[in-house]
């Protein structure tokens, strides 16, 4: 990697046609020199003038900075009294909660891993990533419980249910509220020495394609994303509070609320799932400044702003973050029309690149509109034309590809998808078609890539397709991405019935919602007599888009 002093670099889009590479014009940060350092220390040391850092909505329940820090140490206590080392894997199944922070901090300052599941999520769902991610402990909600039925892992639980009779094939431990109770002051423990290359975090994605896998995010890569939120600090708008109505199983939620804010020093108000009423009562209850959505919900909230505005004061509301999925024009004005003092933020990251990618954090760029902002600090980009390998240049389309302090180590156990993903020079190709400006702003034109985004969510069509083929009447399969202007896309399925069966579109769409989480279900059937593949055998979705769209 070239050293940036020495190259020449358009000040304006950050292009260097040397090496036909764009680099970020965010402020660069220095990342710590002590290699033998881990996330949750280097967190706890940020210097900040916050007081609280959580509080729970539903309860009001505040949480400081110093008791976040002492439940730490509580926690992780007990953690390495039940045997957790360095390179266990932890499992958190729940919804949001102010406990998930003190859980994942408690976790990675052992060495241990993160990962996390989607509590809506089905127990065959559940059973595929505990036997590919190998956890040695479980921390979940009484209501998860039963879909844990049979598993010999032992369960913290998250709430101050106890065990009832649904409990009863599930080894119950403790629970979160007995661990915090634990005194540490006389507590002398021998850690591991967890260093900033170790793996931190296992959180799954479907990647550029294919089957959900477990991204390897190693401790370093989660210090320059917190880093890079106490570098967009400024002093001069205040206090910063924040509301976090997104999933802290996902990156968003993990990176951002559960840790990211940390080492700013804000507040941040959870929400244990999403419901617009209780999200714009806490929006008005603690004054938050700024709002995640992904955006599904900002739609509603335009459709509704007349009825928003009347009942709820959003007078504090400064910005309101965008991501998950691509956000269009028209849908920012119309917001803008309703909504004049608060300015959309649009953002751009992946599991893979540890929530980093491309942001916007001024006024001034917000009025980039159909763009997702500049490429994060320290991070380079090229734009890649898919059939050629070629890097192109400014205001040319390609596939976008970044490489930095943020990206993945890899995916678990799987060097294939790994050496596909990322190359030998480190770049992490993203599978979106995109293109940068004259100035330097990111747009996504297009998913290279196979994902549906369902309200944010990440479908993957290969799982939707597996199930589909599992049915005895079906022989052929393809799930495409339907558009939808509630939801942003849905799950549609081409199908190729076997010869005789009159099996339903009802018929299957019940068949695999029974195994899957709500999200991923199919919500569109067309019965078709074959399935358009090329040479190699992969599915021609492009066709099938354009077919399913053509009749709208």
């Amino acid at each position: 990697m070239a050293e940036i002093s020495s190259l020449r670099i358009d000040p304006r889009s950050g292009f260097c046609s040397s090496n036909s590479t764009f680099y970020s014009k965010r402020v660069p940060f220095p990342l710590p020199s002590n290699h033998a350092l881990d996330i949750t220390t280097f967190i706890s040391s940020y210097p900040h003038h916050g007081k609280t850092a959580f509080i729970d909505a539903a309860t009001g329940r505040h949480l400081s900075f110093s008791q976040l820090w002492q439940s730490v140490d509580s926690v992780s206590t007990c953690l390495s009294e039940l045997g957790i080392q360095k390179g266990n894997v932890v499992i958190i199944i729940a919804p949001n909660s102010i406990f998930l922070p003190i859980v994942c901090l408690s976790v990675m300052s052992l060495g241990a891993i993160i990962t996390t599941s989607n509590p809506l999520n089905t127990s065959r769902e559940f059973a595929v990533q505990m036997a590919n991610s190998k956890p040695v402990l479980v921390f979940t909600t009484a209501q998860v419980v039963p879909k844990l039925a049979g598993s010999p892992l032992p369960v913290v639980l998250l709430d101050e249910q106890v065990a009832t009779e649904k409990t009863g094939q599930v080894k119950i431990v403790t629970t979160i509220s007995e661990m915090l109770k634990k005194e540490t002051k006389d507590k002398i423990r021998v850690k591991d020495r967890v260093y900033q290359d170790d793996a931190a975090t296992l959180l799954y994605s479907s990647g550029t394609t294919g089957a959900s896998k477990g991204v390897i995010s190693s401790h370093r890569n989660l210090m320059a994303l917190t880093q890079s939120f106490s570098n967009l600090s400024n002093p001069e708008k205040g206090e910063q509070t924040h509301i976090c109505a997104v999933p802290m199983f996902h990156i968003y939620g993990f990176g951002a609320f559960a840790i990211g804010k940390l080492t700013q020093g804000s507040k941040v108000v959870i929400l244990s799932k999403f419901d617009m009423k209780e999200m714009l009562s806490a929006v008005e209850k603690y004054r938050v400044t700024c709002l995640p959505l992904v955006p599904p919900i900002l739609l509603v909230m335009v459709k509704e702003a007349d009825v928003i505005r009347k009942k709820y004061d959003l007078s504090s509301l400064q910005s309101i973050v965008c991501g998950g999925a691509p956000l269009s024009k028209d849908l920012i004005n119309r917001f803008r029309e309703k909504f004049p003092s608060i300015y959309i933020r649009q953002g751009y990251a992946m599991t893979e690149s540890t929530g980093f990618g491309a942001s916007m954090e001024t006024p001034e760029e917000c009025l980039k509109y159909g763009s997702v902002g500049l490429l994060s600090p320290n991070l380079e980009a090229k734009i890649v034309d898919p059939t050629t390998g070629m890097a192109l240049e400014v205001n040319q389309k390609g596939e976008l590809w970044v490489r930095g302090p943020s990206i993945m180590k890899g995916y678990l156990n799987n060097a294939e998808a790994t050496a596909a993903t990322l190359d030998s020079q480190g770049w992490l190709k993203t599978g979106d078609l995109c293109y940068i400006d004259d100035d330097g702003y990111v747009y996504v034109v297009d998913r290279l890539k196979e994902l549906i985004k369902y309200k944010g969510y990440q479908v993957p069509p290969a799982e939707l397709e597996a199930l589909l083929l599992s049915h005895p009447q079906i022989s052929g399969a393809a799930v495409i991405p339907f558009p939808d202007e509630e939801v942003g896309q849905y799950p549609m399925a081409y199908v190729v019935r076997n010869s005789g069966s009159n099996i339903s579109d009802t018929a299957l769409m019940d068949f695999v919602a029974k195994q899957v989480a709500p999200y991923k279900r199919i919500r569109k059937v067309a019965f078709v007599t074959s399935i358009p593949k090329n040479p190699s055998g992969k599915i021609l979705r492009r066709e099938l888009i354009k077919l399913a769209i053509s009749k709208i």
